[in-house]
């Protein structure tokens, strides 16, 4: 029987080095490779589904699945994770706690993101700030948004656009937002800006505990196959997960490399040992018993936040294996 052609996109990252170079494969497959942004990549697989085998945002899928309108089907492989306390930047000159959030301006580039879904979730759970306490404002973070039509409403909360010609980042910095919510540090704090910083000066510290307290290692980005593809090729699921799975075991394996360095990071191995120390021997696990507290967790806050109309539960995400 003659492999399958199929397509396979995610973004570069060391941990599927190994398929898009041809080392590992897709057993049954012969694939053809795209390196694709992740955010360019979860658009344009929303309006035509072009690749067979893609990484997707987790949280986008889980709503479109929850409403029978997903063109993917989940494996349990998440190509991105990232604890999200780094991600909060404040006017230090009125914000020094989570709690003096509460009825601030926050602003951020879009309501509907994984990273804010977290965030939401994490100061609900964590300091008993609800979504409503804050008020939310979207926009450009460095660049003036084109946006005139009103956000999307969201029972209870205040959300609505910044002015036009304004950005998020300058806003931070002249003091018209209290706090900024975004990934991407802002111009404004990275050009040390007087009363800008983060919420949380010891992310590192913090971001530790939380783990420590809940168990939880926030998912981003999950790898998704095409229902058509799923549908016709039942078994296909497995040696897609097989071989993200092979790969990133390449990555982590090259952190162990010490008679020459496959990572520019001078103490590379104890660094790798110290995050073993919190997170455990596999400090990215692929797989659903591997991540169902994260998992559960996620689909907890989507239906908590108005996204989802029920609780979604982790046994209903990923294609049978």
């Amino acid at each position: 029987m003659p492999d399958i052609p199929i397509t396979v996109a995610c973004g570069d990252y060391d941990r599927v080095r190994a398929l898009r170079e041809g080392t590992v494969g897709v057993m049954g497959c012969a694939v053809t490779y795209s390196t694709v942004e992740a955010n360019a990549l979860f658009i344009r697989n929303l309006k035509s589904q072009e690749f067979d085998v893609s990484e997707m945002s987790f949280s986008t899928y889980i709503t479109l699945k929850a409403r029978d309108a997903h063109h993917y089907t989940a494996v349990p492989v998440f190509l991105s994770r990232a604890f999200r306390h780094s991600a909060i930047f404040v006017r230090s000159d009125r914000i020094a706690s989570p709690a003096d959030l509460k009825g601030k301006r926050v602003g951020t580039p879009e309501y509907l993101t994984t990273m804010l879904v977290w965030l939401r979730g994490l100061l609900s759970d964590e300091y008993g700030i609800a979504p409503s306490d804050l008020r939310w404002r979207l926009g450009g973070l460095e660049q003036s948004s084109q946006k005139t039509t009103p956000p999307a409403p969201v029972a209870g909360v205040e959300i609505d656009n910044i002015p036009a010609g304004k950005t998020l980042a300058g806003m931070l910095a002249d003091g018209e937002l209290d706090a900024l919510f975004t990934a991407r540090p802002p111009s404004c704090f990275l050009k040390g800006a007087p009363n800008v910083g983060r919420l949380f000066a010891d992310t590192r510290g913090v971001e530790q505990a939380y783990y420590r307290k809940s168990g939880v290692y926030p998912l981003m980005h999950a790898v998704g196959i095409r229902n058509t593809l799923v549908d016709a090729h039942p078994w296909l699921a497995r040696p897609v997960f097989d071989a993200f799975l092979k790969a990133k075991a390449m990555a982590l394996a090259d952190l162990q490399k010490l008679a020459a360095f496959s990572v520019t990071l001078p103490w590379v191995e104890a660094e790798y040992r110290a995050t073993q120390a919190v997170l455990g021997k596999d400090i990215w696990p692929y797989g659903l018993e591997e991540n169902r507290k994260a998992i559960e967790t996620l689909c907890r806050y989507l239906h908590e936040q108005g996204f989802t109309p029920r609780r979604m539960a982790a046994e209903d995400l990923f294609a049978a294996m």
